[in-house]
């Protein structure tokens, strides 16, 4: 059974107080001045610094870290973090948890944290396939409140702003209106347990950049299948771009998909419009052995 909550057109999420982990606190700078444009021109900032930094880097195999970590997610993590907090904003990264800017107290007033991949599609990076971006969604008490996501690869860039819409490097976007799964061209992550009924598939590997192209058209859907799962870090950008440009997201378990929580992980689906999203959402769960 499907019972995830629909997120479609420009509806809020669910409060920054209710993805907290529970008995902890999270501290957040109080924002209540930076108004959106500030805000967008600070993510874009450290889209920017991270594509430096990825310019300057000689080496972008595995780091010898922890699996699957490469010397480009240390790198770009560093640059992103490193404006963000210089900002006053609280980041919480994919690849550092939890940061801080210095001398920070716990605020009632308004908070802002900013959920960061730092290179969405590193291993595509590593083998230079140019589908890899970078993911900034800072969220409110309300929620997503404005993203950006640059496909390192290329320089386009996704902007997004609740209530204001989405754009492709400053030109507005919509998602392309198919509402039948056979005539879907359907991006996944995962490997499905079997044919779902789409026209069409691909695996791309940067969560991130597929929905924002669910956002633009050229992607029908987009789908976590097989088990597997993201971190909030991977979908919320391209999520608030995909809702603002007008397509429909949902989580295939009924879980919220906005959280702060470092170990949360979440399954996805978006697509161009709701009747899609709820065709594609049905295959998915029927695909999916039955719980003993």
């Amino acid at each position: 059974m499907v019972d995830g909550k629909h997120i479609g057109g420009h509806r809020t999420c669910s409060p920054l107080g209710n993805m907290l982990p529970a008995g902890a606190t999270v501290l957040a700078v109080r924002v209540s001045s930076m108004d959106d444009a500030e805000l967008v021109e600070v993510l874009r900032d450290a889209a920017s610094r991270v594509g430096q930094a990825l310019a300057a880097l000689d080496d972008w195999g595995l780091a010898g870290t922890r699996a699957g970590q490469y010397r480009s997610d240390l790198v770009a993590d560093r640059a992103a973090v490193d404006v963000l907090t210089q900002a006053g904003l609280v980041v919480l990264s994919e690849e550092s948890g939890l940061t801080e800017p210095a001398g920070t107290r716990a605020s009632a007033g308004r908070r802002l944290v900013v959920v960061v991949d730092p290179v969405d599609g590193s291993t595509n990076a590593a083998r230079h396939l140019p589908w890899y971006a970078t993911s900034l969604c800072a969220v409110d008490e309300a929620g997503p409140r404005a993203a950006v996501v640059v496909n390192q690869a290329s320089g386009v860039r996704y902007e997004a702003v609740r209530g204001a819409g989405a754009t492709r490097d400053g030109a507005p976007i919509r998602p392309s209106g198919c509402d039948t799964l056979g005539q879907a061209i359907v991006a996944m992550s995962g490997y499905p347990r079997r044919y779902l009924g789409w026209s069409q598939y691909r695996s791309l590997g940067a969560a991130a950049l597929d929905l924002c192209a669910v956002a633009d058209g050229a992607l029908d859907a987009y789908a976590v299948v097989g088990g597997s799962a993201l971190g909030s870090w991977d979908y919320l950008g391209g999520m608030l771009v995909c809702t603002e440009a007008g397509a429909s997201v949902s989580e295939l378990s009924g879980r919220t998909l906005v959280t702060l929580e470092h170990g949360d992980r979440r399954t996805p689906v978006a697509a161009a419009t709701p009747e899609l999203l709820g065709e594609l959402a049905a295959a998915v769960v029927g695909a999916e052995p039955a719980a003993p």
